[in-house]
């Protein structure tokens, strides 16, 4: 049996462990965000560089926060494909709770959250952390939370969906399935 060495195989045998240079500036000007409610750091280049992704920004209060259990069932249902989900907490619509302890426990315990979830950061404004300042470069400025970025292997962003569009949509799924299908 022969067994054919690709990017994407060397990729999946190393853990996704990706090098910085084939990181994506998407990733790569960002660097790291702090894991919510962890001492830990996310790096986005080893965590998510090469692979689909789907970047939401939340908030504990707000009247979309239901999504969440939509987000994790997209999460679930195409993780096996290589899918990974960013949430990135904010408070730039006044709709975040100043404890971590709470925005997780809305995340953790009441949605089963269990993609990635970041602590709180500025999402738009000039306060915007890199990563958000490319996506809205790639795309759009979130206008609300539950803003949705759909971003290729290769870190571009494939779609952007308003709040009003709900994790079952089908032309969220279908952006991601597209975003599943591109190579690196």
């Amino acid at each position: 049996m022969f067994i054919r060495f690709t990017a994407a195989n060397v990729l999946l045998a190393l853990g996704g462990l990706v090098q910085a240079a084939d990181c994506p500036p998407l990733l790569k000007e960002q660097g790291q965000l702090q894991q919510l409610r962890s001492k830990e750091q996310i790096d986005l280049c080893q965590r998510f560089a090469g692979k689909p992704l789907l970047v939401v920004n939340t908030a504990s209060h707000c009247g979309f926060a239901p999504q969440f259990k939509g987000l994790e069932v997209l999460y679930q249902r195409y993780r096996g494909q290589g899918l990974e989900v960013l949430g990135v907490p904010s408070n730039d619509f006044k709709q975040e709770d100043a404890d971590s302890s709470e925005t997780a426990k809305v995340c953790f315990v009441n949605y089963g959250v269990t993609f990635t979830m970041s602590e709180a950061q500025h999402v738009s404004g000039d306060e915007a952390v890199p990563l958000f300042r490319q996506l809205a470069e790639q795309s759009s400025t979130p206008r609300w939370n539950f803003y949705k970025y759909v971003v290729g292997r290769d870190g571009k962003v494939i779609a952007s969906f308003s709040s009003l569009t709900k994790p079952d949509d089908e032309d969220l799924q279908a952006a991601i399935e597209q975003a599943i299908a591109t190579q690196p």
